[in-house]
């Protein structure tokens, strides 16, 4: 059986090579293309992760399954060049959190399910998330309930794994951000204690042996804590490395752990190599890699309106505000304030919650229309410049083509190069 690429990642930093892993949490084909292009020269391997909301057995707000989303992530593969070898799948917040109105029972029956077809369709990273109540439950549940939960999901995904395949690794904590971010502006945040640290390891220790899973457990690389970063609609919480020295202190007492670090979406790299120098060694971004994405597919949307004016039913902003105020279950609740308030988060919040709306057929359709109109031609530069900013400085100095497709790509891998360098650690830095 061929070791996960992941086993020893607590190991890595005192060897030769990166430190750490950016773990790259959309679906998005364009988002994924470019995390490709990025990763592909480098001796890293590529964690792509799905979300418990993205895919699932009833298909997730993609419409995928675990087996649809490695077929999908595979295709991309194979048109980039990408190894599968290299390849690694992961399954984040994997618990009861899309049926948590449910009572716990069903709830966790239905997760249980999910991660069966998780584990079946290979994914090797499972981040067993089972810290949220569910009907008629507190919001957020003691450590001792969470890892017995968890360890509960743990022996449906050993059971359900390939036996002749790469054995999961896992991921355990009960002090998990809430998923793509926080619903309102952030003043401070309070980071996971170093006592609360090594309870929740021990007491997850203590549920998987009373499972019988301490196999398993042997292979539980990461614990999820918060270490002081988040975004919320309107602001970023950057990272402050000093007010993390104790929490870090704490890892030579769980050996084979790495801290994973959610939500760092939208910090500095600087601030992204300082995670990984104390110890956060699995960086998950996700809503910032569609918010750039965004950002440039609304620049190309501009320039299109310069260059071919009318030739469009309507752009592909009119179109978005549409689809979503066509469906507004994945804003109306997290968004705030004034309807025009409201409608600048729509499209321009840290949360991104646009992201949810880019599979609706008339969102793809928008945009492969803007994307053809646009085609291969070479896009003026003082256009780029206009409405593309920070991607002009490589199209001046002929780094960067000044083509529609190109463009949209660059804006993405800039954002995944900065994880890529961070994951080097501070002694790699120029």
């Amino acid at each position: 059986m061929t070791d996960n690429p992941l086993h020893d990642i607590a190991a890595w930093r005192g060897r030769p090579g990166p430190s750490g892993i950016p773990s790259i949490c959309t679906a998005h084909p364009m988002a994924i293309e470019a995390a490709m292009r990025v990763t592909l020269p480098t001796d890293l391997p590529l964690l792509i992760e799905a979300t418990c909301n993205q895919v699932n057995q009833d298909g997730g707000y993609t419409g995928m399954t675990p087996a649809d989303f490695r077929s999908f992530v595979e295709a991309i593969a194979a048109r980039v060049g990408f190894p599968l070898g290299r390849l690694i799948l992961g399954g984040d917040h994997l618990g009861p959190n899309p049926w948590k109105d449910m009572p716990a029972d069903q709830a966790m029956a239905k997760a249980e399910t999910m991660i069966r077809a998780y584990a079946a369709a290979g994914f090797t990273k499972l981040h067993l998330d089972c810290s949220m109540g569910c009907a008629g439950e507190p919001v957020a549940l003691d450590d001792a309930e969470t890892a017995s939960r968890a360890a509960r999901l743990a022996t449906a995904a050993e059971a359900s794994r390939p036996k002749d395949g790469i054995a999961p690794v896992y991921i355990i904590g009960t002090e998990v951000p809430i998923p793509g971010g926080a619903m309102e502006e952030i003043e401070g945040l309070e980071l996971t204690s170093p006592d609360a640290a090594l309870t929740t390891f021990a007491v997850h220790k203590d549920a998987f042996a009373t499972a019988g899973l301490s196999d398993a457990f042997g292979r539980v690389i990461g614990l999820v804590v918060q270490p002081g970063v988040e975004f919320g609609n309107h602001n970023v919480i950057d990272y402050d490395s000093a007010a993390a020295t104790d929490l870090s202190a704490t890892l030579p007492r769980m050996p084979g752990l790495v801290f994973e670090a959610h939500s760092t979406d939208y910090q500095t790299r600087e601030a992204l190599t300082a995670l990984v120098d104390d110890g956060f060694a699995i960086l998950k971004v996700g809503p910032g890699l569609t918010f750039v994405l965004r950002e440039a597919l609304y620049g190309l949307d501009a320039i299109a309106e310069e260059l071919f004016p009318g030739q469009r039913p309507r752009s592909l902003r009119a179109t978005m505000e549409s689809v979503m105020l066509d469906a507004p279950k994945n804003w109306d609740r997290y968004y705030h304030g004034s309807d025009a308030e409201r409608a600048l988060q729509r499209h321009f919040s840290y949360s991104d919650r646009i992201r949810y709306y880019w599979p609706n057929p008339a969102a793809d359709k928008a945009v492969a229309e803007l994307l053809a109109l646009l085609g291969d031609i070479d896009l003026p530069e003082t256009l780029i410049a206009q409405y593309l900013g920070g991607l002009y400085p490589d199209v001046r100095a002929g780094r960067l083509a000044p083509r529609a497709r190109d463009l949209a790509l660059a804006a993405v891998e800039r954002l995944a190069q900065d994880y890529v360098v961070a994951c080097r650690g501070s002694s790699a830095r120029p």
